[in-house]
């Protein structure tokens, strides 16, 4: 299988203080990781484009994303929250961020691979239609679901959001969308302190206690996710691809270990041979355990590209 790797230096220039733990050397793991299991030599390589006005307004308010844009600053920090500010080079990598997933989806879409991984900052999934928050700006997979849906025609597509927050933005925007399916599985009670009962048909959140292991997260998917998925047939899965889930990530309290990334990135795969073609899209969203970071999205990527 042909796994597309994209990504931008200039996501490495967003920087939001010292010691915040979003920060550029999370990409940095990535690369060293896949390098040296031999693994990057092996991806077709893309860099992002920005994203477009019209292709962000698709998920977020005008008025937002003109807020954004006039908030970045020419020296320093502007906070848009209390965890997510800009500096001068936070605008153009937010939307290289969002761009990289929506130049993964035509890459799908028109054959040229059979999947991507979009290892790109800042992150996205706690981005609201009309609010950062939570290290977001711009909702980078919902972007690319809605770019799908209306630039490429397809009826149905599903997010599925492993990481160890609940994907409040992508919840935000798609509520009201019974094109997309979104399955969240999430540490509860937890920042952003949501999604434990704001589900419906199309929004299967699935709430897990502190210190639950792989087991745990391997029965919600199967008796929450599995299902699910069989009765909607997605035309495209989309993955939330959050890794701070992790034993070793002192971000939360969850306990995961690679392989159970190993596992769930195997049945996404499955599922999306069966209705959509294989098409993937996957997109970095946490983890910051720097080591943990760096393996566990080499054996998401592995998977995906059918080397393992």
């Amino acid at each position: 299988m042909t796994t597309a790797f994209i990504t931008h230096p200039d996501c490495l220039l967003h920087a939001m203080g010292e010691y915040h733990p979003e920060c550029p050397e999370r990409l940095s793991a990535i690369h060293e990781q896949l390098t040296a299991c031999g693994l990057y030599a092996q991806l077709q390589h893309y860099q992002a484009i920005p994203a477009t006005r019209e292709q962000l307004a698709r998920v977020h308010d005008s008025a937002y994303i003109s807020h954004v844009e006039h908030t970045a600053p020419r020296a320093g920090l502007a906070y848009l929250d209390p965890d997510t500010a800009m500096n001068p080079h936070t605008w153009n990598a937010a939307l290289l961020a969002a761009g990289a997933a929506v130049l993964a989806v035509d890459l799908v879409m028109r054959r040229e691979v059979d999947n991507a991984f979009c290892s790109i900052r800042p992150p996205g999934h706690h981005a609201e239609r009309g609010r950062a928050m939570g290290f977001c700006f711009f909702n980078n997979v919902a972007v690319a679901a809605a770019h799908a849906l209306q630039a490429h025609g397809l009826a149905r597509v599903a997010i599925l959001d492993f990481d160890v927050h609940h994907g409040n933005g992508t919840e935000d925007i798609f509520r009201s969308e019974p094109r997309v399916l979104l399955c969240s599985t999430f540490q509860h009670p937890f920042y952003p302190f949501r999604g434990a009962d704001t589900g419906n048909a199309h929004i299967i959140n699935t709430p897990l206690p502190a210190c639950s292991d792989g087991h745990a997260f391997r029965a919600a998917v199967t008796r929450d996710w599995l299902p699910a998925l069989e009765r909607f047939q997605p035309e495209m899965i989309f993955v939330s691809a959050g890794f701070d889930a992790h034993r070793d990530d002192d971000m939360a309290m969850l306990e995961w270990d690679r392989e159970d990334y190993v596992w769930v990135s195997r049945e996404i795969k499955r599922l999306a041979e069966k209705f959509a073609q294989g098409r993937i899209v996957s997109v970095l969203e946490g983890g910051y355990d720097l080591p943990g970071l760096g393996d566990c999205v080499a054996a998401h990527i592995d998977v995906l590209s059918g080397n393992e």
